[in-house]
């Protein structure tokens, strides 16, 4: 290590003296007296909690104002000519399609092969947290979190309708359309779109955000992550920084907004069903998002979080008992033999559905623009938003942990979810063709349709119409109100307590694009919702690849790593000599030996260098070095003031623990 060591050495094992041939001294002490950088080597570091570190939280003026100004001219153009934008959009998908579609089909595959290989590898032991720090939340309770956030809109609205469509429409070349094989294909096709791959690029987000939180002590930053790439990344307020931030927000508005424009549509159906009210377009649509959105600012101005968080636990039950009404009200004895059909049909044929691309002609194209990648993009939207969520309540877990309950835990209540109501919409179809009646995709309902047209089909469905659409409205309101949350969050530094006025302008901002993509949609308002999201979420996924290498570039540092270097090294090396000395029997001791020794551990190490020290260095709220002890845990100069946050204009922030996206999963 460039002979910078901590202690003594000798050129000798312990109890050896010279022995000719071998090269090995009399045994001799080396007094070296070295400061290590922070007074500790940093493969002793214990970790750097965030909550540890000074920061002073504040508003960036500058993402604000950008961005907002973006959003709300966009949203004003959306509304005076929605023509225009649906024209503009059309032919920028169409651009993105023909010669980008690859990165996100990349993404997908790519980041469920770099989380599998970095779960197993020496990395997936490490702590997402302190040493020795517990997972904050048992077993069983981060596991029913994972559940939760695997539940939301998105499965009430594409439950039916996806693999409805697949199944008389199918991927071109996959199957013959409504065939026996089309059953399990079709749901193959949607657990595909919906499972592992969609969740390994939320849990690529949410890993790197825990990582730099609660292992590197950084603000909980899209931007943090990826410090090690950039000379001025420790800068938050650099140009970079907050153009990485911002593309963050501007996705997860768009992405949230889809999820809130098929809400309201689908409540709008459920509601004109129930009450036998009908309007023309999308006008209840859009009176709904009002509403809600109404509803949602108010809880981000109130705080009336705990109330949210509570009627969010009650939907998830409630989503429960939805599936098991399919279960009862439905074909449980075709539901139950098909489970397993669509799993194994999922692992066997994902090479071709992933393999699927847009050199095989133009249906190949309009398949997978309208659905594989717009899911990708998709995905990509929503993961700062999820990403956050789950990494929040990953605290204590190890890295393989992590991966493998992110990636199969949500994956497979999704799939089931997708096969019991997907399935149940297939064999009504299959029996008796009472949704598309000429039997092709062509004759379906409206997709805003199509769930209420099945349960009116089950024994009950009457009764359990309003009960979905109040779900619906829940999921819509602790939708908006988390997404906002973190968009807040990303707006003022990572304040983990961010302003509730700018939290409900988020909301606003989210309500009026959902708007615009109905609007611009018109009849087919999917189309709207596709277009935007894969343009805006193109540049986002950019930065999720340059996330997987800033923090591959950082586990090779951590502390964890370090020791792990030193041990399989010191290990090699001390029983190759144990068996050249001694034979059968011997035992391993430690001694300081010389920097040039050959029976050196971490002689290829240089344990001063600015890679692995400077991540580890105490700074106060201005950036200004201050000296630590990390045997006490405490700052060593007078003024000892934790954290602190900017004086607040619009009252005190509401405290964490009640906040929706501390209790409540995000929902697609």
């Amino acid at each position: 290590m460039d002979g910078n060591q901590p202690h003594d050495r000798s050129t000798a094992p312990p109890g050896e003296g010279s022995r000719s041939g071998r090269g090995r001294l009399t045994p001799a002490k080396f007094i070296e007296e070295v400061t290590y950088p922070h007074d500790i080597h940093p493969a002793l570091v214990p970790g750097v909690s965030i909550e540890d570190q000074r920061v002073r939280y504040g508003l960036d003026k500058a993402i604000i104002g950008v961005v907002g100004v973006l959003v709300v001219g966009f949203v004003v153009w959306g509304v005076l000519q929605p023509d225009v934008v649906l024209e503009a959009s059309t032919t920028a998908l169409n651009w993105v399609m023909q010669n980008l579609g690859w990165v996100f089909s990349s993404l997908a595959i790519g980041m469920v092969l770099f989380l599998l290989v970095l779960a197993f590898s020496r990395y997936g032991g490490i702590t997402l947290g302190l040493d020795g720090e517990k997972p904050e939340y048992s077993t069983a309770s981060w596991a029913a979190m994972l559940f939760a956030a695997g539940i939301g809109i998105g499965i009430i609205f594409f439950g039916p309708y996806e693999p409805l469509t697949y199944y008389l429409a199918p991927r071109p070349g996959a199957y013959e359309p409504a065939s026996t094989e089309a059953i399990t294909g079709a749901m193959a096709q949607a657990a595909l779109h919906w499972g592992i791959n969609a969740w390994a690029i939320y849990a690529m987000v949410g890993l790197a955000v825990a990582y730099v939180s609660y292992r590197r002590g950084r603000v909980p930053l899209m931007s943090s992550i990826l410090m090690p790439l950039f000379n001025r990344g420790d800068d938050p307020k650099s140009f970079g920084a907050r153009l990485i931030d911002s593309l963050a927000i501007i996705a997860t508005l768009f992405g949230t907004a889809a999820s809130l424009g098929i809400g309201a549509l689908q409540i709008g159906q459920g509601v004109q069903i129930v009450t036998g009210w009908s309007t023309e377009g999308n006008a209840v649509a859009i009176g709904i998002i009002t509403l809600l959105t109404i509803g949602t600012v108010a809880s981000a101005v109130s705080g009336v979080a705990r109330g949210i968080r509570w009627l969010s636990n009650i939907n998830m039950v409630l989503a429960m008992g939805l599936a098991l009404f399919f279960f009862v009200a439905g074909p449980a004895a075709f539901l139950f033999n098909v489970i397993p059909g669509v799993m194994m049909e999922y692992v066997g044929s994902s090479a071709d559905m992933l393999g699927a691309n847009m050199a095989q002609g133009e249906d190949m194209q309009a398949f997978l623009s309208s659905w594989t990648t717009f899911y990708w993009a998709w995905w990509v939207s929503w993961a700062p938003f999820v990403g956050v969520f789950v990494a929040k309540i990953s605290r204590g877990r190890t890295i393989r942990q992590f991966i493998l309950g992110a990636l199969f835990i949500p994956s497979a209540v999704i799939i089931l979810a997708f096969t019991v109501i997907g399935g149940t919409t297939i064999w009504l179809q299959h029996t008796n063709g009472s949704i598309a009646p000429d039997g092709t995709a062509d004759s379906l309902p409206a997709p805003a349709e199509i769930f209420w047209v099945v349960i009116d089909q089950l024994p009950g469905g009457g009764l359990v119409a309003p009960v979905v659409i109040l779900m619906l409205a829940v999921f819509f309101i602790t939708t908006a109100d988390s997404a906002s949350i973190v968009n807040s969050q990303l707006s003022q530094g990572g304040d983990p307590s961010p302003r509730r006025l700018v939290t409900a302008f988020w909301a606003v901002c989210m309500a009026g694009i959902a708007v615009v993509m109905l609007l611009t949609g018109g009849d087919t308002a999917l189309s709207g919702l596709q277009n935007l999201i894969t343009i805006t979420a193109l540049p986002f996924s950019v930065v999720i690849v340059l996330m997987a290498i800033a923090l591959f570039r950082e586990l090779q540092h951590d502390p964890q790593a370090i020791r792990e270097h030193y041990k399989d090294e010191a290990l090699e090396k001390a029983v190759r000599l144990g068996i050249e000395d001694h034979g059968d029997d011997f035992t391993l001791a430690v001694q300081p030996v010389a920097a040039d020794s050959p029976y050196a551990v971490g002689g290829d190490f240089d344990s001063t260098a600015a890679e692995v020290t400077d991540w580890y260095q105490r700074r106060d709220e201005d950036g200004n070095e201050v000296a630590y002890d990390y045997e006490t845990g405490e700052y060593l100069d007078e003024d000892s003031t934790e954290q602190g946050h900017e004086d607040r204009e619009d009252g005190p922030a509401t405290d964490p623990a009640e906040r929706p996206d501390d209790g409540a999963a995000p929902r697609t």
